[in-house]
């Protein structure tokens, strides 16, 4: 899969047409990515701003840094996993069926520059390889930016 991705980020296209290809690519591998989508960084105004994404609509289209998982891991700069969101005290509740989540930070030339957010409808649902494949993802996508 992992090669799949790369032959998608060499083909011509826009950043975020390849954005979308690789949230439906991992969605469709992984039955437990019930929401897969990209988080773009706004480092002068501190705040996320949604990117494609895979799943239901979400009402989190701008996060800023510190709030949420995703800016938790906007502000640690490091992979978040969160095996039970209803243990956790700053979640920003994107759909009452989400029951865990993993970010993974985008880095470009040493700069936090995205996000990748997956959440899932189960608990514990992330295993460190889902965690150590979607870095390598996030590796990829670097590119992009």
């Amino acid at each position: 899969m992992l090669d799949e991705i790369r032959e998608i980020l060499k083909k011509p296209g826009g950043r975020d047409d390849k954005l979308a290809q690789v949230c439906r690519i991992l969605a469709q591998n992984f039955p437990h990515y019930n929401w897969v989508g990209f988080y773009i960084a706004i480092p002068d105004r501190e705040e996320l701003v949604l990117g494609p994404f895979v799943g239901a609509p979400t009402e989190h289209t701008k996060i800023p840094y510190g709030r949420g998982i995703c800016g938790q891991a906007a502000v640690k700069l490091d992979t978040v996993v969160v095996e039970d969101v209803s243990r956790e005290n700053n979640y920003l509740a994107c759909s009452p069926e989400v029951k865990s989540e993993i970010v993974v930070p985008v880095f470009a030339e040493g700069k936090f520059v995205a996000e990748l957010d997956v959440d899932s409808h189960t608990k514990g649902a992330f295993s460190p390889e889902d965690k150590k494949f979607l870095r390598k993802v996030c590796e990829y996508v670097a590119e992009l930016f």
